[in-house]
Formats: structure tokens, C-alpha cells, sequence
């Protein structure tokens, strides 16, 4: 007989075989863990059921598999090997497998040789991730599948995390979506995350084989793979045990079954955990450490009839909701933290209530609102002020240390860390696609484990050996967890480990520090998970230095608030409900369906007793204000406004039209491609301006997974213009760009310069059309000019060369014509500007952040808040070249050196650089940047775009800017 166990990460899988080859028993079971138990249990089954007396051939596969194999001795090979063996026995002709398991997601592609894809420090979109949205929904995996099956519509889920996905479901549930629609929005999040982060550009097609337990038991899961490809996978008889039947297949070594048996039970227990040092040597040490901490306090003290005017400070955070209430002497009367439930108005109304009725007479001075929730309690609650969450952390951080220069907050599923420079937040980091260091991670292993959260961090206080589980994603060291358990580690010991693993997921992914002691010397540690003093003592042990960790670490954003209002209060009271209008208060939640532009968003709306109206769920400001804001003081609109004249065009002279991508540089080239084609005749088409469903459209063909988004736009405008029937597409590659006497040299970056061949080589669409890719340099003219004759003569060999270059210089004519318009809509822009006292902003970029779904709408959310909005390549020219102490080779750097240079000439000038994720010389710009700003004593901020970024982490970044303007303004002595 040859048999064959696959022993994974979650389940163990057995395939037994008769000498003639027909499968005469298998299993497929969950371990939880007790991988040693559990394998001797089936081995042991085998015996008996499948009376074996004789040896037989044996081997082991399995990510769990090969520690057993090593140390007891027993055959093994590699799963994809013996997944590869059975996909060619029993489905001769198979293309590619897609295999989805408990936490590995893997392609296999065996069509003109074998490569592999595997997930590596992500288990988004496998099989635990959607253990973990069934629970969220209150489902079994089969509910799940059946409620799919039902649905209408799909929305936009977060696939990476599970902890991000919850966040996106949350909102839906509460917005009344459907379950159905969730159910298959959730299976698309798995599609898109297995394509996206697993084919990263090579093609699935063929004859597709869908593997494992995900895809064999939903059907509606498979369905997605089958429409977002455009194939017919195949799910085969016996799905679930493929790399347990290629073990067997590989099987060549007669093994004593029962003898195998035995060896398991002796010797098949992994090996002890690594362990780190303990937390605290001794009691003495901890309460050392203890009692220092409680000196960063805020008094609790007794309302009276004496106490003067109160300040009410509310944090309407992403899952929770802190109130503050402090007297004129910053004295906490009333604090209040609990989860917002889906929706804060309730819960704040009934606290608001709560102390009316707690303090009869009380006095209100103000009340002020901070977090995500902000605008919609200040208009439901006529709060007097709000204030950006950046600034209320630093407001109530240095009222506890007045000279801290850097700011820690971990919360439930969010991360922020605040960089003090000279008296303002100067940078800001936050967690972005990784929620495995925040409170839910501890919470998920608390509960796990039949914890609460508070026992479960006390327990690792003073464990001997606290397991070392490094910084991985929560369903990954799931496993971990439960193996070191099974290994004899005690909870004090996993819990200790866990909180070390938060501390180091910090440091190390989110703020990304090669050295912790780059954070600064004052330290203020925040937010609800640093009350866990295992959490606290590991982030103080891995810094090497003291923090402060204030009494109320869950309430600084309230306190903030409260602090805030205080300082700001006119001596009146405050606009405050009343106690009667609180009585009365009613919110009216409608949800609808926006039909003001392509992207239908499903907003809620929100109204008041006062009849005032809040919108959520808008991707723009459409709903709330009715049209586009602020395009007269954004110079970004005005250059969208430009290109948008460059558009479709029907041939004049000529039959053929030539395409266009809208992406990276030819977002500033379109006025000189679309007229050199147009004066020769062509007919010209533009793809269309980006959109996330474009990028979808292409993101099977994206080969990286690291380079920046604008580039991974660039396959969906490839297949944008193939699909509306472009006869060639045009996209040439410039090693150089025009030459602006800048600095050394005027380099396109490598990325912009030679992505074309990119686009070629993936891109299947190009297969069957003219595309023109050849090498150009619009720097030396007279060159050009020659060079392009010969490569449309190449194509088209009836063009004539003084036509051509006739065209040419047209096209110079309008490059020229377009830079010069940006430059004197600039100085409109500012001159407006001044006359109305804002504040300018040179948000400095490349061409293709005037792409709205690049930049994410920053441009038109600054001139909401109040700013104008101009671009690098509108003021560089002024300033001619720059000496810095880099080589000044990149044209668009050259263009942010000479922009940040202008900036420090006026005092009303600020600068925010926006970078795109996947650009390795973006750390080398932002550096010389400071250094030529520093000269200046100018603002500036740095904003990192991608698909993932969060535009909340956007508006707050940009409004913490402003209000450290508005700081700024209060300071001066000469205004």
C-alpha cells in the first residue's frame, strides 16, 4: 500500500492507496495544534481499518509535517512537489492550481515550466481569514456560502486584514447592507488578495484547478475566481487531499507502520519554544516600575456648587467613545470610555444626559470634539469647538510632559505615532495595512484563550520564560500560540511573549526605525492597550529608556479636547444641548444610494432636531456640498481642467487612432502627444481618468507587487484603450525628460522611464495590437525631431518626414503653451490668496498626482479646509538651480528641491510632498527637502499615497498641519 498524510498549518490530511492503485480510505481533520496526538490517532485508524500487516510506502508533507519527519526518521516531501505529482496523475493537461488552505494561500503555474506563489507575511485571503468574517457575521463557513449565493451587489472589503476587513463590515452592518451582499463581498476580498498578492502579473488562464478547503466547500467562492478571471475552474473529486496523494505517489521507502506509530508518540513532540528574558527579575522591580508610572496622574476630584465653568473634551473614535470632564484647574470630575457600538450619537447623548442629571447646576464652558467621528457630534450636540486628533494627543501629552518630542498611541485597531519638532507634530506615522500590533490583537488571543483583557495582561507580568513569537500577522502566530501551548508553554508565558510582539510591531513595521533610540528621549506612551503593563514594561526594555505612560492613557484624546476647549473658552457658556434638548433629542438614520457621479456610493444620512443633515459614506464631497470645492484656489483642478481638452479625437486625414495611457508622465506629456498626432491626421484616444475599478481592470497583469500605484494604474489604461478599439497605442520610453536647468542631470526615474517594456511583456491585450514603445528624448529637439521621423516612417511609411516634423514643433508649441498657463494660473492663485489672507500650499508631487486616484482628493480636501493649492512645477522655473548636497539628477526631484527653495521666501508658504509607495529615492528627496526648508524655518509635511492609504489618516494628517498653522499664528509677535 502507499500512503500519504499532509499535515498543514490547521487540519491533517491522509490519502491511503492499494498496490492497485484505487484510494481506499483517507481523512481530512483539524489538529487544533495537537499535531502529535492527531497524527498517531489517524496513523492508528489506518491500522485498523485498513488492516495493514505488511510495511508499507509512507511519507509526510506538510508545513507542520517536516519536524515530525526530521525527527523520527520518516520520508518526506515538499507539498508543492507532492501537489505537482497528483495534479499530473489524476488531471494530465492542468495549467495552473489554485490552492487556498487554512493560512497558506499558493498558485502553482505548470504550463512552460513550474513556479510557485506562495503568501508570505500575510494569511489575508486564506481560509482563517474567512473563519474570522464568519464569526463577525455570527455564521458557520455553509451560512456564509448560502447567504453568497443570495446576493446583489459587492462592496469594497479590505482583504489583507482581517482586523481592516472588520472595520470596512462594520459600517455596512450598521448602514443596514445586507448580509448576502457582505457574505459575497467577502469571498471577492479573497479574489482579489490571491490575484493581486499571489499572480502579481502572470496570467491565469487555461485549465484552472481550484484546490483545498476554502474553494471545495463554497461554491459562491469559486464563482468569483471564475468571473474576476473569466475562466471555468474545475474543483476535482478528492480536492481536499491532493498533497497528501502526491506523498503518496512519492512514497519509495518500505516503512513499519506500527514501528512509525511509536516513533511519533516518543519523539514527535516539536521542539521547546524560544524564550526571551522575563518582564521584571523580581516583585521589587515591578512595583519599582509601578509605582513611577503612577506619578503621571491627573486628580480625580468632587463636583460642587463652587466649581466654576466645566470643559467637556468628547473622542468619537474609530471603535470607541472617551468623554472628559475637567474643571479650571485641569482636574478630571467625570471620564467615561466605552465601545461606540456602530453609531456614537446614542452613547454621547445619554452621557451628556448623564451629567446633567449628575451634577445639577453644573456650568458648561465648553465642549469640544476630537476623532474620526468628530464632524458628526459637533453638529448633532452643538459642540463649541473640534480639533484635529493629532493636535488633542499633543495638547494633553505635553500637558503631562511639556518638552515631548515624540507621541506613541495604540489602540484597538489603530496605531498612530507623533514626531514633535520645535513645538508641532512634524511627522505622523500610522498602521496601514497590519492591525497585529493593537489592542484587538492581545483581545482575539485573550478571549482565545478564555480570557478577559485585563487578566490576561496581568498573567504576563511575571512569567520566567515569555515566549518569543517575533512580529507576525495575527493569523499566523494563531499557530504559533497554540503550538507553543501544546509545547508546555504556561498562558503567563504567551501572554508575555504577546506583548512583547505588540511592542515590536510598533517600532519595527509601523514606524519602521532601524534603531528605537531614533524616537527621541521624551516619550509619552497613550492610548487603552499601553494600560497593559506587560505591553508598557516591553516597550520600555526594547527602547532601553523611561516613558511616561499617563493614568489616563485611554482618555487623551478627550482630555486633549477638554484641554483644548479650556485654553480656547470666551468666558460665555457653552452652545451645548441643554439638558430639555437632549430630552427631545431624535436622530433620523436614512441610508441611500448617491447618484451624483459613476460612483454610487451607499451613504448614510444623518439627521438632526434642528434639521441639520450629516452624510457618511461619500468617496468625495459631491453629497455634502452639491459641487466640486474649491477648484478657483487649486491649481490642481485647473490642470484637470486643462487635459481635459485633450481628449478623443476622430481622425481627420487618416483611418487609423492612436491611443493614449493617462498615466505616470503623460499626465504632463497629453498636450504634446495629442498634438503631434492630431496635426498628422490621427485620430486619438485618451483612457479615461483612474478609477479603483480600472486598476482591478489591469491588476491581474501587475508583475510587482512593491512598485507604486501610479505604475500599477498604467495596466489598466493598457486595457482601457484596447477595449474601446484604439487601432495603436502610443507610450514611448524617455531615459530623459525635458532638460529645466535644474540641477545635474534631468533623468525620468526608472520606473516612469522604461515601464512601456513592462506593460509589454505582461500585458496581454498588446498581444494583438500596434504598440509603440520606442526609446525617445524630448530633451534635444533638433535630435528628436530626427529620430521621430524614422519611427513613424517605421509604421507608417507614407508619413512624410517635413509633415512630421512640421507636427513636432506644433507639439512643442503646445508643451509650452500648457507649462506657461500652470505658471500663470499660479500667480493668480496666490495673488487671490494673499487678498484673502490663506494660507498657500506648494503640494509638490509628480505630474500624475493630479490623478484623483493617486492623490486621493488631497488637493480639493486643502482648499475645504481653507487653503490654496498650488504645484511644484508652477514655481521651480522662478528659482533656476539648486545647489544640494545629493546628485540632482531626477527631474521631478529637481523640481520639489527648487519648489521647497521658493517656499522659504514667503512667510504664508508651506510645503506638503506627496510620495508614492515603491519609489526607493523618495527617502533621499524628503531628506534634502528638510535640510532646504530648515533654512526657512518652514512647515512641512510628507504624505505617503497608495491603493491602501486610508483618507481618513489623510485628513488627519492635513488638518494637524493647519492646526499647527493656526499655532503658529497664535505665537507670533509681529501679526
Amino acid at each position: 500500500m502507499r500512503i500519504g498524510i499532509d499535515i498543514g498549518s490547521t487540519t491533517i490530511k491522509c490519502a491511503v492507496f492499494s498496490d492497485g492503485g484505487e484510494m481506499i480510505y483517507s481523512a481530512y481533520e483539524r489538529h487544533f495544534s495537537l499535531i502529535q496526538a492527531k497524527t498517531v490517532e489517524i496513523i492508528g485508524r489506518i491500522i485498523r481499518e485498513c488492516r495493514i500487516r505488511e510495511p508499507v510506502f509512507l511519507a509526510l508533507s506538510g508545513s507542520a509535517g517536516m519536524g515530525i519527519a526530521e525527527r523520527c526518521e520518516i520520508p518526506f516531501v515538499q507539498e508543492v512537489f507532492a501537489e505537482k505529482l497528483a495534479v499530473t496523475k489524476f488531471n494530465p493537461g492542468t495549467d495552473c492550481v489554485i490552492e487556498l488552505g487554512g493560512e497558506d494561500a499558493k498558485i502553482l503555474f505548470l504550463t512552460n515550466g513550474t513556479e510557485v506563489r506562495m503568501n508570505g507575511t500575510c494569511a489575508g485571503g486564506t481560509g482563517a481569514f474567512i473563519d474570522q468574517m464568519c464569526t463577525l457575521l455570527n455564521m458557520d463557513a455553509s451560512q456564509l456560502n448560502e447567504a453568497a449565493e443570495k446576493a446583489e451587489r459587492i462592496y469594497t472589503i479590505a482583504s489583507r486584514c482581517g482586523v481592516f476587513a472588520k472595520s470596512d463590515i462594520q459600517p455596512l452592518i450598521n448602514q443596514g447592507a445586507l448580509t448576502e451582499d457582505i457574505a459575497l463581498s467577502i469571498y471577492q476580498a479573497v479574489v482579489n488578495q490571491t490575484v493581486a498578492g499571489l499572480a502579481q502579473g502572470r496570467r491565469i488562464r487555461g485549465n484552472v484547478l481550484y484546490l483545498g478547503g476554502p474553494l471545495t466547500y463554497a461554491s459562491s467562492l469559486r464563482r468569483r475566481f471564475d468571473e474576476t478571471l473569466k475562466i471555468k475552474g474545475t474543483c476535482p473529486e478528492n480536492s481536499l487531499l491532493y498533497v497528501a496523494a502526491g506523498a503518496a505517489l512519492y512514497a519509495d521507502q518500505l516503512s513499519d507502520l506500527a514501528e512509525i506509530e511509536q516513533r511519533i508518540l516518543l519523539h514527535g513532540q516539536t521542539k521547546s519554544w524560544r524564550k526571551l528574558p522575563p518582564l521584571f527579575e523580581n516583585s521589587e522591580e515591578y512595583w519599582q516600575f509601578h509605582n513611577r508610572h503612577l506619578k503621571a496622574s491627573v486628580p480625580l476630584v468632587r463636583y460642587s456648587e463652587s466649581t466654576g465653568p466645566v470643559h467637556i473634551g468628547i473622542d468619537s473614535g474609530s471603535t470607541t467613545v472617551k468623554i472628559a470632564v475637567i474643571d479650571e484647574n485641569c482636574s478630571l470630575i467625570y471620564q467615561w470610555y466605552h465601545s461606540n457600538e456602530g453609531n456614537p450619537v446614542p452613547l454621547v447623548r445619554q452621557k451628556l444626559l448623564e451629567i446633567y442629571e449628575k451634577f445639577p447646576g453644573i456650568r458648561i464652558g465648553s465642549a469640544t470634539v476630537t476623532g474620526y467621528g468628530e464632524e458628526m457630534i459637533r453638529q448633532a450636540f452643538r459642540c463649541d469647538f473640534s480639533i484635529v486628533e493629532t493636535a488633542a494627543h499633543f495638547a494633553a501629552a505635553a500637558h503631562f510632559m511639556p518638552d515631548v518630542d515624540f507621541i506613541i498611541d495604540i489602540g484597538g485597531q489603530d496605531m498612530k505615532c507623533f514626531r514633535i519638532s520645535e513645538g508641532t507634530v512634524s511627522d505622523i506615522f500610522l498602521n496601514e495595512a497590519c492591525s497585529s500590533g493593537c489592542g484587538s490583537f492581545l483581545q482575539t488571543f485573550a478571549s482565545g484563550l478564555g480570557f478577559d483583557v485585563a487578566e490576561f495582561a496581568a498573567a504576563g507580568l511575571f512569567s520566567k520564560a515569555p515566549v518569543d513569537l517575533g512580529s507576525r500577522c495575527t493569523v499566523f502566530m494563531n499557530s504559533q500560540v497554540r503550538q507553543a501551548q501544546k509545547d508546555g508553554a504556561s498562558v503567563e508565558d504567551i501572554s508575555a511573549g504577546l506583548s512583547v510582539s505588540v511592542v515590536k510591531n510598533a517600532l519595527y513595521k509601523v514606524i519602521r526605525c532601524s534603531d528605537p533610540k531614533e524616537l527621541g528621549k521624551n516619550i509619552v506612551v497613550q492610548g487603552g492597550t499601553f494600560y497593559n503593563e506587560a505591553v508598557l514594561r516591553a516597550f520600555e526594555k526594547e527602547l532601553g529608556t523611561e516613558v511616561v505612560r499617563p493614568s489616563i492613557a485611554g482618555l487623551m484624546g478627550a482630555y486633549g479636547a477638554a484641554l483644548y476647549g479650556k485654553r480656547h473658552s470666551d468666558g460665555k457658556l457653552s452652545s451645548l444641548l441643554s439638558r430639555q434638548e437632549l430630552i427631545s433629542f431624535r436622530q433620523n438614520v436614512n441610508s441611500v444610494t448617491c447618484g451624483g457621479c459613476g460612483n454610487h456610493c451607499r451613504l448614510t444620512v444623518s439627521t438632526f432636531p434642528d434639521g441639520s443633515r450629516y452624510i457618511s459614506g461619500n468617496r468625495c464631497e459631491r453629497p455634502v456640498n452639491g459641487k466640486e470645492t474649491g477648484s478657483a484656489l487649486n491649481l490642481y483642478a485647473y490642470k484637470r481642467g486643462l487635459l481635459a481638452a485633450y481628449g478623443d479625437a476622430e481622425p481627420s486625414e487618416r483611418k487609423e487612432t492612436i491611443g493614449l495611457p493617462l498615466c505616470l508622465n503623460m499626465y504632463e506629456l497629453l498636450p504634446f502627444w495629442h498634438t503631434l498626432f492630431r496635426s498628422l491626421g490621427f485620430g486619438v484616444k485618451v483612457s479615461p481618468v483612474s478609477t479603483h475599478e480600472l486598476y482591478e481592470a489591469g491588476s491581474a497583469t501587475i508583475p510587482s507587487d512593491t512598485v507604486c500605484y501610479p505604475a500599477k494604474l498604467a495596466h489598466g489604461h493598457i486595457t482601457a484603450l484596447c477595449q474601446a478599439g484604439a487601432d495603436a497605442v502610443f507610450y514611448p520610453c524617455m531615459s530623459y525628460n525635458f532638460d529645466e536647468k535644474l540641477g545635474d542631470n534631468h533623468y525620468n526615474c526608472p520606473v516612469v522611464a522604461y515601464y512601456p517594456e513592462v506593460l509589454e511583456d505582461n500585458c496581454p491585450e498588446l498581444e494583438h495590437i500596434l504598440f509603440i514603445r520606442d526609446f525617445v528624448s524630448l530633451s534635444d529637439r533638433p535630435e528628436f525631431t530626427k529620430r521621430f521621423v524614422k519611427i513613424l516612417k517605421k509604421y507608417w511609411k507614407d508619413l512624410s518626414a517635413a509633415r512630421i516634423r512640421k507636427a513636432v514643433a506644433k507639439a512643442y508649441e503646445a508643451y509650452e503653451a500648457y507649462m506657461r498657463s500652470i505658471a500663470a494660473e499660479a500667480q493668480k492663485i496666490i495673488e487671490q490668496a494673499r487678498r484673502e489672507k490663506r494660507e498657500i500650499f506648494v503640494l509638490a508631487g509628480r505630474p500624475y498626482h493630479a490623478d484623483p486616484e493617486v492623490s486621493h482628493g488631497i488637493d480639493r480636501l486643502l482648499v475645504q479646509l481653507g487653503a490654496a493649492v498650488i504645484t511644484e512645477d508652477s514655481v521651480s522655473s522662478e528659482m533656476g538651480r539648486a545647489e544640494t548636497s545629493v546628485l540632482n539628477q531626477w527631474t521631478y526631484h529637481s523640481r520639489l528641491y527648487a519648489a521647497a527653495r521658493w517656499c522659504t521666501q514667503y512667510p504664508d508658504t508651506n510645503l506638503i510632498q506627496l510620495v508614492s509607495f515603491g519609489c526607493g529615492l523618495d527617502a533621499i528627496t524628503a531628506d534634502e527637502i528638510k535640510a532646504i526648508l530648515s533654512k526657512g524655518s518652514k512647515l512641512y509635511t510628507q504624505i505617503k499615497i497608495d491603493e491602501i492609504a486610508n483618507p481618513g489618516a489623510v485628513k488627519i494628517r492635513l488638518r494637524s498641519t493647519l492646526a499647527a498653522i493656526e499655532e503658529r499664528r497664535e505665537e507670533s509677535t509681529d501679526e
